[in-house]
């Protein structure tokens, strides 16, 4: 069973003061519970925020289900989101995104790693057209003007990191 930590009730509390409105703090308690998951929305999360905010839990999964920024799966320490729209995936997105998984031990998307530091999503545009290919692990500033090479050699020093994601900081 969930349950925020108790840094994280203080939070949440806190963040219920900040808008007229409860639903308004929704994404950001979201986040919060993701992280304190592991890096996913699971049922009890949304029920145990229900219960906290006071809000019925079905508001809250409408928002959980619609934002794709929450897991709805359980993801690795470094959930690698690489950017697949026209200007990434005519810049070796895709193959960019095919090799890392490769080396990661990842057979398709949204699959953990066997060792459990890596899960890949292909997204949409993350805007930054300009620098692609590109990639975002977990919530950290983008990793742009990435080839094959390089994409090897970032899932090689996580690994080696021990899974902390770019900003040596995991789920």
């Amino acid at each position: 069973m969930f349950k925020l930590s108790d840094e994280g009730l203080k939070y949440v509390k806190n963040e219920l003061t900040r808008y007229e409105v409860k639903q308004s703090a929704i994404i950001r308690c979201l986040y919060r519970a993701q992280d304190e998951n592991g890096g996913w929305v699971s049922p009890d999360v949304i029920s145990h925020l229900s219960a906290v905010m006071e809000i019925p839990s079905a508001q809250i999964e409408e928002v959980a289900t619609f934002y794709t920024m929450f897991n709805k799966t359980p993801v690795g320490k470094n959930h690698i989101q690489v950017c697949v729209t026209l200007t990434c995936g005519m810049l070796g997105g895709r193959e960019l995104c095919d090799s890392m998984m490769k080396e990661a031990g990842c057979k398709k998307t949204g699959d953990v790693s066997p060792d459990g530091l890596f899960t890949f999503s292909k997204v949409e545009c993350l805007g930054s057209c300009d620098t692609a290919p590109m990639i975002q692990i977990n919530r950290d500033p983008y990793t742009e003007n990435l080839n094959t090479e390089k994409g090897l050699e970032l899932v090689r020093k996580l690994r080696t990191a021990g899974g902390a994601g770019a900003s040596g900081k995991g789920h």
